[in-house]
């Protein structure tokens, strides 16, 4: 009777070990190398999927590192030390525009406005963007979105970088909030949770949002190899499935609940602080409701590098995004 229930104690055991780590044939999970664009609250959809098991759940394991620029990023993903890239659109268009072979396609849009924010080294409740005519602004890397998108807002307000505001681009990504605290620069644009955190330190604050001003836009999107996909496409549709169950999430729960549940992906943070980040991007609303990518949003993109000077020619939305994962992903969730 005793070895009865012990079987039967084992059985139920893995029966719910295989639905929580979904488990294939052999009880493993499956390797995804995911590199990041850059460490920030922007992308909390991503790490409540990874904090509240979705990706375990799809039987993946997730390994994440951070590139620290699109550009690093793509060539992570290139050079096959990567899987899956998570970076703005743009990169696709550059490779694909110099005849890369296997260039790669976006198959997840995550955010859907500029995640920077403006920041000057004075409070300014009553800042314009005319405020900064003649002034300097950190800027981010030339050819990124970051800085694509500044210039976008700054011509919309009539203000022509390199003649009305002087916009650096020298800088790495990772280094603008040093150079500025260092005392570079009237202005920055930096991400969260940095933004906050200077602020919390006095050495900044900010005076607007970036996204806001520009409107949609598809910021940041999960991207692969075309034959990284064509040869995985049962693991890309359940790591499209965990990404869409982050972005429900965090559509459904309050800024401070994010916060809790992402607090393993920022332990150096106070949870208040990245509340208050959260409470920020919803305020413009920064995520994507979903991972689908329309075609309006890949010609929007374009628009915005072809008014920056940085497109030699338009790519074709057809060859440089898929749906095929997004709406397999609607369909079976919910």
């Amino acid at each position: 009777m005793q070895r009865k229930v012990l079987f039967l104690a084992v059985a139920v055991f893995v029966v719910f070990a295989c639905v929580f780590a979904a488990c294939g044939t052999d009880g493993s999970l499956k390797k995804v190398r995911l590199n990041e664009v850059t460490h920030s609250v922007f992308y909390a959809p991503l790490y409540a999927a990874i904090n509240l098991g979705y990706f375990a759940e799809e039987g993946i394991e997730l390994e994440l590192t951070t590139g620290q620029g699109a550009d690093k990023v793509m060539t992570a993903v290139l050079s096959g030390e990567a899987d899956v890239g998570f970076m703005g659109p743009e990169a696709s268009i550059y490779v694909y525009n110099e005849g890369q072979e296997d260039f790669a396609v976006n198959f997840i849009q995550l955010t859907q406005r500029d995640g920077s924010f403006l920041m000057a080294r004075e409070p300014d409740p009553a800042f314009s963007w005319e405020k900064v005519r003649g002034k300097s602004i950190i800027g981010g890397r030339k050819g990124g979105v970051p800085l694509m998108t500044l210039e976008y807002v700054l011509k919309k307000h009539g203000l022509m970088p390199g003649r009305d505001v002087e916009v650096l681009t020298h800088i790495q990504f990772a280094l603008m909030a040093g150079a500025f605290t260092g005392g570079e620069g009237d202005y920055v644009t930096l991400f969260e949770p940095v933004a906050t955190e200077l602020e919390l330190a006095g050495a900044g604050h900010v005076v607007a949002s970036v996204g806001r001003d520009s409107g949609e836009i598809p910021y940041t999107a999960f991207s692969a190899r075309r034959s990284y996909l064509e040869q995985n496409r049962e693991l890309m549709e359940k790591f499209t499935v965990a990404i869409y169950r982050g972005q429900i999430w965090v559509q459904e729960h309050s800024p401070e609940e994010i916060a809790k549940v992402i607090k393993p992906s920022f332990p150096d943070s106070d949870e208040a602080v990245l509340a208050k980040v959260a409470a920020r991007y919803k305020e413009i609303d920064a995520w994507a409701a979903t991972p689908h990518f329309s075609a309006d949003a890949f010609e929007r993109l374009q628009d915005v590098m072809e008014l920056a000077g940085e497109l030699s020619q338009r790519a074709p939305y057809a060859e440089l995004v898929t749906n095929e994962f997004a709406e397999k992903a609607l369909a079976s969730v919910r």
